[in-house]
């Protein structure tokens, strides 16, 4: 019976490699999934059956479509980050679809596997259990964020967190992976009102453009 694969995926947009993560890790042979990438970038799709708990090496979008054909992107999950965790709740059909960005590798993790490792590794549990929760305030954020504040405001903090502003080390370049159509998607509006308010916030200072990459800061 198999517990884990790891695998190269090749994202929507080119960006150099990085090295699997270290996930415990145990043996056995490969079979099939339901929820096994069918198309360059696609990790599962929405409807589709799956039991592993997916660990990416790079960044990867979670996007929701609905019934009127409208996309919304709800989630652009960094590097160490899992997902497709609710199978480990009894959930057995994807809600939403998972596309990479980025070459990398990706770990899956069979849901009895992941449980497993959870059950007898303290060490893993306890980083599992902070990603959770950090996870679930992220969420409550954004809802927060999505109900009071204008397009503006949301476009800027997405920006922000985006270039990890405020953490350990330097702050990355984001419109070089993200497009305006991506953001406008993230945020809820359109992707004219994006282009308008990036014009604004560079000429404000908040974001500086060397060579098509944008960069988050402070104003001068």
């Amino acid at each position: 019976m198999e517990c884990v694969d790891v695998e190269d995926v090749h994202g929507t947009q080119t960006n150099p490699g990085v090295q699997s993560p270290d996930v415990p890790q145990q043996s056995g042979e490969r079979q099939n999934e339901s929820d096994a990438p069918q198309e360059a970038g696609s990790l599962f799709a929405r409807g589709c059956g799956g039991r592993r708990v997916l660990y990416p090496g790079g960044k990867v979008k979670l996007t929701v479509v609905s019934q009127q054909g409208r996309e919304a992107v709800i989630a652009i999950l960094e590097q160490g980050s899992f997902f497709g965790e609710s199978c480990l709740a009894g959930q057995t059909v994807r809600t939403a679809t998972a596309t990479a960005l980025e070459d990398s590798s990706l770990v899956r993790i069979d849901k009895d596997a992941m449980l497993h490792v959870l059950h007898k590794e303290p060490t893993f549990a306890e980083l599992f259990m902070s990603y959770l929760l950090a996870h679930s305030i992220r969420i409550q954020e954004d809802l927060v964020d999505q109900l009071f504040n204008s397009s503006e405001k949301r476009l800027a903090r997405i920006l922000l967190l985006l270039a990890h502003f405020g953490k350990e080390g330097k702050p990355e370049p984001v419109i070089a992976k993200v497009s305006q159509e991506m953001l406008a998607e993230m945020i809820g509006t359109t992707r004219s009102r994006v282009s308008f308010f990036m014009n604004k916030f560079r000429k404000l200072g908040f974001i500086d453009y060397n060579r098509r990459v944008a960069r988050a800061q402070l104003p001068p």
